[in-house]
């Protein structure tokens, strides 16, 4: 079993930080790739200054959140100046020869830190590490008193294994408000992820405002029950007849987006298409086979009326995928592709003309054909698209980047997806979806099912080993996914997804033969001492886990 840890003994972890040998017992996480540990530490007072080499906007969103910490919880912010050196400050400059856009080099001295990056974003990935190396007290929103603001001297090369590195976040089932967004993306960037899936489409609510077609959020915004408890057969169901919804404005998101920017997040926006489509065909019903009438979903789960694939109805999402192009800087939009049901189009004449005048096999090729036009559409645009591994059924342009989510039984479809030319990132429903129970059910609160303790979060290896060096390079990343139909509120999130979030967060950054589950669990006591102090309450029940080789089968 793994060497327990209460959270008690956390400062005198800290404590000892200052003599440690050993890179797992800096607490860091993600671990870095190579550290060295040395006698002594540099200390941060009012006259330390930050120097940038160059004092771009970029860099001073590199240095600002570290600034904002020491500013709530010092007391104090340190000057930032664009040239200077010596003693008492942490020199940040741009190295080229640096190996990747994320890499980083951080040397801590006694009376000076030096950071080293090919980019900005490896300079905001070294405060993360600085940040983490602080005393935990530098999360506090209020000023700490009798705190030594000491970073212990250490040699540390660091670059992230994959260059997607994400996190998801459904608002469609449950909305979640522009700070709350806000806050996970504080928090996804803190761990050195980079990417932020904003899932904001689905039957049950249309989240984000669309000026050509104001109903998307005026009807499709807004439900008028919502599922109680278990999903369980029809008689049996119990409902909250409570009106809920909520819209992100246009305003919105350019806000939450300029936010992301300052953390060096990309912003990836799904629409879903041709599936989980109730609530935008409840505002706009002429773009369903049927026409009608519906009602925004207040049931989970995969409904039967999704698009018609009618001229009008590429029209139609034409118009939304413009405003979502010239609104979102991604190079990518996730456009779903998911749970599809084909009875709608088995029966409707529209559906059937389109199959023979394109000559399509069936159903499937038809959705195939439907992801192409989008696909060909979003390319003119300069965007690039994403979908969940369906896309793949009824053959897709090997420019489509796929997210294999169905359940990870082997590797054989995702290689021969790769083997045809496609990009894909890892987002296993079993190792990556957050909304399963990640201990007893009798103890936690009510999820949608599933099984998924921290351990085997952390044991998935995102790249087969069935693969070539050459297409392993088409494994971008790993991501996990939070689905909120049982996450009512924001603080129900954060539960489910920390700290298993962590542990997507160095699965993405260092090598399978770099990591240990038991390092992991003793650097991760550390940082839920800094997540009771940034007011986040997370699962705990890690530490009574066991080693994850003596479980995983």
């Amino acid at each position: 079993m793994v060497k327990k840890i209460s959270l008690l003994g956390c400062a005198a972890l800290f404590a000892a930080n200052m003599q440690a040998q050993s890179p797992s017992t800096l607490n860091l996480i993600p671990l870095p790739e190579k550290c060295t540990v040395q006698a002594g530490a540099f200390t941060i007072n009012p006259q330390t200054k930050i120097v940038l080499s160059a004092n771009t906007a970029q860099m001073q969103h590199a240095v600002a959140r570290l600034n904002e910490q020491l500013s709530s919880a010092a007391g104090f912010s340190l000057a930032v100046v664009e040239r200077g050196a010596g003693d008492n400050a942490l020199t940040c400059t741009l190295n080229p020869k640096l190996k990747s856009d994320e890499a980083y080099k951080l040397s801590v001295k006694k009376n000076s830190v030096q950071v080293e990056a090919k980019t900005p974003r490896g300079i905001f990935y070294a405060m993360q590490t600085i940040r983490q190396l602080l005393p935990p007290q530098i999360e506090s929103k209020q000023p700490a008193t009798g705190v030594k603001w000491a970073i212990p001297c250490v040699e540390i090369e660091d670059a992230p294994r994959y260059g997607y590195r994400g996190l998801h976040l459904d608002v469609g089932r449950h909305f979640m408000s522009k700070n709350e967004v806000m806050q996970y993306i504080d928090l996804l960037a803190y761990h050195k992820m980079n990417t932020f899936h904003w899932h904001l489409t689905e039957d049950q609510g249309w989240r984000i405002e669309i000026k050509k077609y104001p109903k998307l959020t005026e009807v499709g915004g807004y439900r008028n029950r919502t599922l109680k408890g278990a999903y369980v057969a029809a008689e049996k169901r119990q409902w909250d007849n409570t009106r809920y919804g909520g819209f992100y404005t246009q305003e919105d998101v350019k806000e939450v987006l300029a936010y992301a920017e300052k953390r060096f997040v990309t912003v990836i926006p799904e629409v879903e298409l041709p599936g989980h489509a109730v609530a935008a065909l409840t505002a706009y019903p002429q773009y369903s086979c049927t026409g009608g009438p519906f009602e925004v979903e207040g049931l989970w789960g995969v409904h039967n009326d999704i698009f018609c694939p009618k001229e009008e109805t590429f029209t139609f999402l034409e118009d939304i995928l413009a405003e979502i192009a010239d609104l979102f800087p991604s190079e990518y939009i996730h456009i779903g592709g998911d749970e599809a049901p084909k009875t709608r189009w088995s029966r409707c004449h529209a559906c059937q003309e389109r199959i023979k005048k394109e000559g399509l096999k069936d159903e499937h090729e038809l959705q195939a054909y439907f992801i192409k036009r989008v696909e060909k559409f979003l390319a003119g645009k300069g965007k690039k698209i994403i979908g969940w591994d369906e896309i793949l059924e009824g053959g897709i342009t090997p420019s489509a980047t796929v997210m294999y989510w169905r359940a990870w039984g082997g590797d054989s479809s995702i290689v021969s997806a790769i083997r045809r030319g496609h990009n894909v990132i890892m987002t296993p429903n079993s190792h990556a979806y957050l909304d399963y129970y990640q201990a007893n059910p009798k103890t936690e609160p009510h999820a949608i099912g599933g099984y998924l303790p921290l351990w085997r979060v952390y044991s998935f290896e995102p790249t087969p080993a069935s693969l070539t060096p050459d297409e392993a390079t088409r494994v971008l990343g790993f991501q996990g996914n939070v689905w909120t139909e049982y996450m009512p509120n924001f603080e129900r999130v954060i539960y489910m997804a920390y700290p298993r979030a962590a542990a997507i967060a160095e699965i993405g950054w260092i090598s399978k033969g770099k990591r240990d589950y038991d390092s992991f669990q003793e650097r991760l006591i550390q940082l839920m001492t800094r997540y009771d102090i940034m007011g986040i309450r997370c699962n705990r029940t890690f530490l009574s886990e066991g080693r994850s080789e003596k479980k995983e089968k």
